[in-house]
């Protein structure tokens, strides 16, 4: 026999505002609480205020391309 009823939606916390939102189709930027968070999220890593930690990759188009 399967448990029919329903789970409540995951709350959690938008990444920029810190609002608190439920995992629902109410909130449709989720994980953020609407597209004003999301595009400032959005921002931050395009102007490399996000990073991810590690050793810089070291692309070199020049080097790397085949002759």
């Amino acid at each position: 026999m399967t448990d029919t009823t329903p789970q409540e939606p995951l709350k959690l916390q938008c990444p920029t505002c810190k609002k608190d939102i439920l995992w629902t189709d109410d909130y449709p930027f989720r994980p953020f609480c609407s597209d004003r968070c999301r595009l400032i999220d959005l921002g931050e890593w395009a102007s490399e205020g996000h990073r991810i930690p590690g050793k810089p990759a070291g692309f070199n188009p020049e080097e790397d391309l085949p002759e």
